[in-house]
């Protein structure tokens, strides 16, 4: 007997019809939930931006993801090919392309080597820029807030908070946690240290940590958070508490101590010794001034007080008669009397006579002068002026012909005249003229 066949149909499933935009942000989604993540695995065919971006294949020995390491991040990353290390970052997806990437934070080469070299790389470029032979800020004395950089252990803090209770119970201290180690310790730690020195009233930042192996301490030789720790607007102290292998932020911080305690106990000021000295100072202070005071008295003992207040007396009374002579000589009735005298012997008239008989003189002389040049003083002498016929005054002979009626001016009285003969005489051509005085027979009538 055979079966039904419905025991062998599969199951019914239903079918959700989605856009391809929609699939993607679905996809963009779930991958922003995975979080951040550490990936280890070989660097594959890295390439270089002009942006300064990079990109590779992080690829091991059954998968590959494409990774995207941004400039900001490029610059606390090594990525050469060939070479085994752990990327920090996020997922995302590019729908452009249709696949999931790895958005780097930073790149850490794995193994003793690569990251003895990584280390070496900044430590040069931090030479040439003179970061580690920079002069170093010295620790002040009563810092008002010393804030510490550490990581959410609990040994360091309650390291420090044992120095502080020791030396100066109640010391303003301030906490600032991040991760110290790992991916992605260094960008937590730089960002922990701008938060530190952003705090009120801070004067000091300890950068604390326990100690351990050189992987573990590998985000302190960070190059951008050594920088980091050389531009802070405050002293910065490292206490990595590591011996061997000193990182990198122990050469360009501003003091370097071996253990978090030791730092402490170097920035936290002690309150027995300042009151002491405050003691000691005050009681200085007071030897001094008694001192002072002993030799004073000395001083005056030795002191003729009734020959001082005599020639005190004399010198006033000196003063007051040049005072009284002053004001003598400043009185109203002197002045009037000096200013008076002045003026007896000013001879006010002289200068207007002296002017006027200048202008005189001067008035005189243009008189002179117009009169020898008026044309009646030149006919006078004897010369005449002659027109022609339309009244112009004559220059030269070719200005009339035989026969023309002239005008003869003389000193008194005019000539009405014809003229019957002419002589050139080799004359110029006449040029135009509005006045002429001629001698008596320039033109003959």
């Amino acid at each position: 007997m055979a079966e039904p066949l419905e025991l062998f149909a599969a199951p019914h499933r239903s079918v959700r019809t989605v856009s391809l935009v929609r699939l993607s942000g679905e996809l963009a989604r779930a991958l922003a939930g995975v979080g951040q993540i550490a990936v280890q695995g070989e660097v594959h065919n890295p390439k270089t931006r002009p942006n300064g971006r990079i990109y590779f294949t992080l690829r091991d020995r059954t998968a590959t993801l494409s990774v995207t390491c941004p400039a900001k991040a490029a610059r606390r990353s090594r990525v050469v090919g060939g070479e085994r290390v752990t990327v920090t970052g996020s997922l995302g997806w590019v729908p452009e392309w249709g696949r999931a990437e790895l958005v780097a934070e930073e790149v850490v080469p794995v193994g003793a080597g690569a990251q003895a070299a990584l280390v070496a790389r900044a430590c040069e470029a931090m030479r040439a820029d003179g970061l580690l032979d920079r002069p170093r800020r010295p620790l002040p004395r009563l810092p008002r807030l010393v804030a510490v950089v550490c990581g959410a252990e609990a040994a360091v803090r309650r390291d420090i908070e044992s120095v502080v209770a020791s030396r100066f119970p109640g010391y303003p201290v301030g906490f600032v946690e991040c991760t110290v180690s790992g991916p992605g310790a260094a960008g937590a730690i730089e960002a922990a240290l701008e938060r530190a020195c952003a705090l009120p009233e801070v004067d000091v930042v300890v950068l604390a940590r326990g100690g351990g192996d050189a992987t573990q301490l590998l985000a302190w030789s960070d190059e951008e958070l050594c920088r980091a720790v050389a531009a802070a607007p405050v002293p910065v102290v490292s206490a990595i508490g590591h011996e061997e292998d000193r990182p990198l932020c122990d050469q360009v911080a501003d003091a370097r101590f071996g253990t978090p305690s030791i730092a402490a106990a170097a920035v936290i000021p002690d309150r027995v010794e300042l009151e002491s000295g405050l003691a000691d100072a005050r009681a200085g202070a007071g030897a001094a001034m008694s001192m002072r005071v002993d030799a004073a008295g000395r001083r005056l003992a030795t002191v003729d007080t009734r020959r001082v207040l005599d020639a005190a007396l004399l010198a006033a009374g000196n003063r007051n008669q040049r005072a009284g002579d002053r004001l003598a000589a400043a009185s109203p009735d002197r002045a009037l009397e000096r200013a008076r005298s002045g003026l007896a012997g000013v001879h006010w008239r002289a200068p207007m006579a002296r002017r006027t008989e200048r202008a005189e003189d001067r008035l005189a002389g243009l008189s002179a002068q117009l009169h020898a040049l008026a044309p009646a003083r030149v006919l006078e002498r004897g010369y005449a002026v002659v027109r022609g016929p339309g009244g112009a005054v004559l220059r030269t002979a070719g200005a009339v012909a035989v026969g023309d009626a002239v005008t003869v001016e003389l000193a008194a009285g005019r000539l009405r005249a014809r003229v019957e003969e002419l002589d050139r005489g080799g004359e110029a051509p006449e040029p135009v003229a509005t006045d002429h005085v001629a001698a008596n027979g320039g033109a003959r009538s």
